[in-house]
């Protein structure tokens, strides 16, 4: 369960980075005129939610077949 916050937290960090970076983006901008961005930033979010949430999953059926090994 741990290799899951780790991983989510790198990822996390990773994309605050690149948010902060003050190079402007006229794509970026245009999306921003025009309301678009959040949608691209809730397409993002539903997918990074999806992949966190399908990772964890699969650490508690690898640590359940871990356990079972065990016994």
């Amino acid at each position: 369960m741990n290799r899951v916050w780790v991983i989510s937290l790198y990822l996390l960090t990773m994309v605050s980075s690149f948010a902060q970076n003050n190079n402007t983006v006229e794509m970026a901008d245009t999306f921003r005129q025009e309301g678009k961005i959040y949608v691209v930033v809730g397409v993002f979010a539903i997918i990074l939610t999806g992949l966190i949430a399908y990772l964890m999953r699969l650490d508690a059926k690898i640590g359940a077949l871990e356990n079972e090994e065990k016994e």
